[in-house]
């Protein structure tokens, strides 16, 4: 049979969503390789699989265009809660997520936020293959140096640089992910500061490469830049795809606001699942 998808992005950080709440979805890595290859695929950065859920409206499972599962995807949150909120004419929902339960609302004005929860600094969280100081890592590639580390679901580490996009992040991006002091691998990003409240963004994430945006990255990248007191408040961090907006609140959870979009829909071929 062929299985329907919805086509979907934030910012153009790009998602194949699979409806499994009603029948199960089980899809090899090398099937999930096969949607997300851009050019005999769909395409996209991750692939979604929105199951039944105990705790909440429905159980989001990521894979990465690689085909390994990870934790969260703020983004990807950002957009299934529009789905669903449309479906269930509400102005809230909550997904559960191997990270927890994220709830999202309507922000208004086409956007989603999003309540990520309370950021994980300590070094066994993120997690480090040793003991250091997590808002100054010993840790050095080439230009980039003095990175803050950073788990919000997932593994981040943030270099502040004085121009973003000098940075050869497609030649150093996979050279830190896959560094032995990220047993997980990790997400890299490179952040310049450009205004009190603004933050210039680049991101390498891990299984997918450079990609156009990246919430967590962005989350993370906050906590970054508000532990070492280089923001204040409410931010915005502009990706290659777009802009969203952050705030690390007083009760420690971080939220993210940003727009959603529905794509196209269609049917993937058992051919192509097939190989």
């Amino acid at each position: 049979m062929k299985q329907h998808f919805i086509k979907m992005h934030g910012l153009g950080n790009d998602f194949v969503v699979l409806d499994a709440r009603h029948a199960p979805v089980a899809l090899s890595a090398a099937q999930i390789r096969a949607i997300a290859d851009r050019r005999f695929g769909v395409g996209c950065d991750q692939l979604i699989t929105v199951e039944p859920s105990a705790r909440a409206e429905a159980f989001m499972r990521i894979h990465n265009a690689d085909g390994g599962e990870v934790e969260a995807c703020g983004n990807a949150t950002r957009c299934v809660a529009r789905w669903l909120m449309r479906e269930k004419q509400a102005e809230e929902v909550a997904i559960e997520t191997s990270a927890g339960v994220l709830v999202s609302r309507d922000a208004g004005e086409g956007l989603v936020a999003v309540d990520m929860g309370i950021p994980r600094l300590d070094w066994r969280e993120i997690p480090l293959a040793r003991q250091m100081d997590t808002l100054h890592l010993d840790f050095a590639l080439g230009p980039l140096r003095d990175p803050v580390a950073v788990n919000i679901g997932n593994p981040h580490v943030v270099f502040f640089v004085p121009d973003a996009e000098e940075v050869a992040l497609g030649e150093l991006g996979p050279k830190i992910e896959h560094d032995p002091l990220f047993p997980a691998r990790v997400n890299v990003s490179v952040a310049e500061l450009t205004g009190p409240a603004r933050i210039r963004l680049r991101v390498w994430e891990r299984g997918v490469g450079i990609t156009k945006a990246c919430g967590t990255a962005a989350c993370a990248t906050l906590v970054a830049a508000r532990r070492r007191a280089l923001v204040q408040g409410e931010t915005e961090i502009r990706l290659d795809g777009g802009t969203l907006r952050l705030d690390w609140r007083k009760d420690g959870h971080v939220v993210m606001t940003g727009p959603t979009a529905e794509s196209f829909r269609g049917e993937i071929d058992p051919s192509l699942l097939g190989g």
